[in-house]
């Protein structure tokens, strides 16, 4: 019996309409189920209406600001070093985190409201949000006015990013100290920070932005991903947390009515004015909610995307010969290159590695 290897062209390929359609049944049952899971009656519903609600009002605003930013000439810059498919998409506009962004925080601050469940935790956490926001959009106008990839160096953005997480680090210990410096793992373990709480809340801080960053490669596959990763968290914090749970309800329902202009062909780019503010924002829920465990399965995806760059360079580094030329690891990182330039289609890298997120939420869940 002949059998025949394994290709990519057996693999079937979504389209960027179906790949919406699917992700917003999965987060529409994932919303039920959690609310049923946790008692909640669908009539008093707290993470359902938010999450539609934000999505709906996305998707309309982005039916006038897109156009917009077409016309004030906000095209994106491709890099010539990238895939040769992504050339095609030069001249698309970005910084579309202007509007999902701000549509989330105003909307869970708003919902909140109706349940009087507006904590200092909730603000903190839309403040950091709406600051790593602002250092992305610095980022995009500097790209867009000097028409190249780099915008504000790199030392300036991590120094940007390392200072509002140490003003986010600096209240959370002061305002829930000591409890907030204990953070909880599986079976039982308690790990008492102290001190050592600050550097590694601001390290989470940068590290998750900075992840959610280098996974906005593809079209629709940070806004999918992390519209997964934050109903994840809001079906952890529902019970506890409320009015954080309403606000990563907003977040999924942004991120995915974001996706209506953002999937495959992607006729706007989030920028760095909506990445940055995504990891910042899941960091800042995960620290407010001394969730971090949770956090870290459910960021999976951008974990891996993070050690792929990583592990490029260091790699590249170690085998520099005499004529100042090293090996790659991968075939380009990060990592979602690496199968494109294997064969795989867009829709397809997008595709799977959303199945893979649903379950590390799964598996968070399961296990928080």
């Amino acid at each position: 019996m002949n059998v025949k290897p394994f290709s990519t062209e057996r693999l079937i390929e979504p389209s960027g309409k179906l790949l919406l359609v699917l992700l917003g049944c999965t987060l529409i049952i994932g919303a039920i189920v959690s609310e049923y899971a946790a008692d909640v009656a669908f009539g008093q519903s707290r993470l359902l209406f938010p999450l539609l609600a934000s999505a709906v009002l996305t998707a309309l605003l982005g039916m006038a600001i897109v156009p917009l930013l077409v016309r004030l000439k906000t095209g994106q810059i491709i890099r010539e070093d990238g895939p040769q498919a992504h050339l095609n998409k030069a001249g698309t506009p970005t910084m579309g985190g202007i509007f999902f962004v701000p549509t989330a925080i105003v909307l869970s601050l708003v919902w909140a409201s109706f349940y009087g469940r507006i904590s200092p935790d909730l603000i903190a956490v839309c403040a950091l949000t709406f600051g790593y926001g602002a250092i992305g959009w610095v980022d995009d106008w500097q790209v867009l006015r000097r028409k190249s990839n780099k915008g504000i160096s790199p030392r300036l953005k991590l120094t940007l990013q390392i200072m509002l997480g140490l003003l986010f680090a600096g209240w959370l210990f002061w305002y829930k100290s000591p409890a907030i410096t204990h953070v909880s793992l599986p079976g039982n373990v308690n790990l008492a920070f102290g001190w050592l709480f600050l550097p590694l809340a601001i390290f989470v801080l940068t590290a998750e932005s900075n992840a959610t960053n280098l996974t906005d490669g593809v079209d629709g596959l940070a806004a999918g991903t992390g519209a997964i990763a934050f109903l994840g968290l809001s079906t952890i914090l529902t019970i506890d947390y409320p009015d954080l749970a309403i606000f990563c309800a907003c977040m999924s329902g942004s991120c995915w009515g974001f996706l209506v202009h953002n999937r495959n062909p992607a006729t706007v780019f989030m920028g760095d004015t909506g990445s940055l503010a995504l990891g910042g924002a899941l960091a800042a829920v995960g620290l407010s909610s001394n969730n971090l465990w949770a956090l870290f399965i459910i960021s999976g995806i951008f974990f891996v995307e993070s050690l792929s760059v990583i592990a490029q360079v260091g790699y590249y580094k170690a085998t520099k010969g005499a004529d100042g030329k090293g090996k790659r690891l991968f075939k380009m990182a990060p990592i979602h290159h690496h199968f494109e330039l294997s064969g795989w289609g867009e829709t397809q890298v997008v595709g799977i590695f959303y199945t893979v997120n649903v379950l590390l939420v799964a598996i968070a869940y399961l296990f928080r």
